[in-house]
């Protein structure tokens, strides 16, 4: 019991205020022994309710522990400045990107495909499910001269030529493959 009121009292009593942030969060380090060895602890009391999105990035940092220094006053205006800076720019090429857009909707040319990409005779190029992994002809009308028998042969060479494994097996040498020729 006697532990829990000193660490308590300790709270209180042996914390360092580190800084202020501009939204009024007060950040606090006090060193504490833990298992023998000296630790800080690092924490924030918020102004009003806990909202932790109203931490700056470079007290985040402080209170993890990717820094070791707490970030100065100066620091922080001179960041705020330089984020400042970044924001005017955007909004700067923003309205000129919109400048750009409105000039050339007036002069450009409307854009018109007029003889399009025969999407037909493009998809006739491929294989279709029945033929397998056949490439190279499109079906067109010399499609009904050709025999049933005809294609049954292809379909059957086809098989063949794709079903048996073929590999080196026990020839293998490593470092002798070559790309086929």
């Amino acid at each position: 019991m006697s532990k829990l009121f000193s660490r308590i009292a300790g709270l209180f009593t042996s914390r360092a205020q580190v800084g202020v942030d501009k939204a009024g969060n007060r950040y606090f380090a006090r060193k504490e022994e833990v298992d023998g060895i000296m630790k800080e602890k690092r924490w924030v009391l918020f102004k009003g309710e806990d909202d932790p999105t109203s931490i700056p990035v470079e007290w985040i940092c402080w209170l993890n522990g990717q820094r070791k220094k707490a970030p100065t006053p100066e620091e922080m205006m001179e960041l705020e400045a330089r984020r400042e800076l970044v924001r005017q720019n955007v909004a700067l090429l923003k309205k000129e990107e919109e400048e750009r857009r409105a000039k050339e909707g007036t002069r450009g040319k409307p854009i018109s495909i007029v003889g399009g990409p025969d999407l037909k005779s493009f998809i006739q190029q491929f294989p279709t499910a029945s033929e397998g992994g056949k490439v190279g002809e499109a079906s067109g009308p010399m499609d009904g001269l050709r025999d049933s028998q005809e294609k049954a042969a292809e379909k059957e060479k086809l098989d063949t030529q794709f079903s048996e494994p073929t590999g080196s097996g026990q020839t293998f040498r490593p470092g002798t493959w070559q790309p086929p020729t």
